[in-house]
């Protein structure tokens, strides 16, 4: 087990129930170190005063809160500590609500409650039980860090979770972000909805971390002398390029049922929005450029019935490939 965060007691009506708080995560990030290139030295952070430039330990700083550029005012631990906080060293439930209630942006990190001793083992089962029984989850509030916060507790897989949570005034407003008017079909929405259930899953559970597997693959071919892995080829993406949305998620679906071996079938492609035609005074532009560079357009018609050309040629080898299936 993690070594424990945090030890206390979950306070449920009059029942007082010990627990220790244990991370729910792991980072399984790779880290890097800052390093001198010449030699590969480690290059580590000094914590220096601003006025005099000195070096400072650990025991030369304390806490201060800045009300301007010019006033500072000093914070010491003990004063700290004197503040009254009810919930110092309780996880206090005060309400017990339907968990589809909760936003799920509100939820921050998150940990396990472990049982302080077997003394805590049948209150911390009552509670458990509980929440099991009445589908809902606790809301309750505890200290940590020296601020108060507010959690939730539900159960998973046996064990009574703890999710700290943001309060609600730490949540911005998303109003200014969402457009105002966009006019969507019918059949665009009922194909998105088709989208959604082709991509559907049952867990989530298989998806894993590609980055830093080809990150760990890099590491052990530079620390073992080897050739460095081959970056994996990816299909090019169309910067601004605008494309007939209907058509794009036509081809969204049929690529999800590919995907998922259940066969296509459909005609569906994705094909760029053709441009406005140009007006009269840009034809006219146009055509005097025209005429002072007539090789170049000529270049350019023969550019153009080669790429039709090459498209005629696409369409017959697709077609072809179908009959024959």
């Amino acid at each position: 087990m993690p070594r424990p965060l945090w030890t206390g007691a979950i306070s449920f009506g009059l029942v007082t129930i010990p627990v220790k708080v244990v991370s729910a995560t792991q980072d399984h990030s790779i880290h890097f170190r800052q390093v001198h290139l010449e030699d590969l030295g480690r290059v580590r952070t000094r914590k220096v005063c601003e006025l005099d430039g000195e070096a400072l330990s650990q025991d030369e700083i304390g806490k201060g809160y800045e009300l301007s550029k010019e006033q500072t005012v000093p914070i010491t631990d003990e004063e700290l500590d004197r503040i009254p906080l009810p919930t110092a060293k309780a996880i206090e439930i005060v309400a017990f609500v339907d968990a589809d209630s909760v936003d799920p942006i509100r939820i921050s990190d998150s940990y396990y409650l472990a049982i302080d001793g077997q003394v805590a083992a049948k209150p911390y089962t009552l509670l458990r039980r509980a929440l099991e029984r009445s589908d809902k989850v606790a809301v309750a509030k505890f200290a940590w860090h020296n601020r108060e916060r507010l959690g939730l507790l539900r159960v998973r897989e046996g064990a009574i979770v703890l999710h700290s949570m943001r309060w609600p005034d730490e949540i911005r407003s998303p109003e200014s972000l969402a457009p105002r008017q966009v006019e969507l079909d019918d059949d665009e929405i009922d194909r998105a909805v088709q989208l959604t259930d082709t991509m559907a899953l049952d867990s989530i559970a298989g998806f894993r971390d590609a980055y830093r597997d080809a990150l760990e693959e890099l590491i052990a071919a530079k620390s073992e002398g080897r050739e460095l892995p081959e970056p994996a080829e990816g299909e090019e993406q169309g910067e601004g390029k605008v494309v007939d949305l209907m058509a794009a998620l036509n081809a969204s679906v049929e690529a999800a049922k590919e995907s998922r071996g259940e066969g296509g079938g459909g005609e569906a492609t994705v094909h760029e929005m053709r441009p406005r035609k140009k007006t009269a005074s840009k034809k006219a532009a146009a055509s005097g450029k025209a005429g002072a560079s007539g090789k170049t357009t000529g270049r350019k018609a023969g550019a153009g019935k080669t790429t039709a050309a090459k498209r005629t040629a696409g369409a017959k080898r697709t077609a072809r490939k179908r009959s024959a299936s």
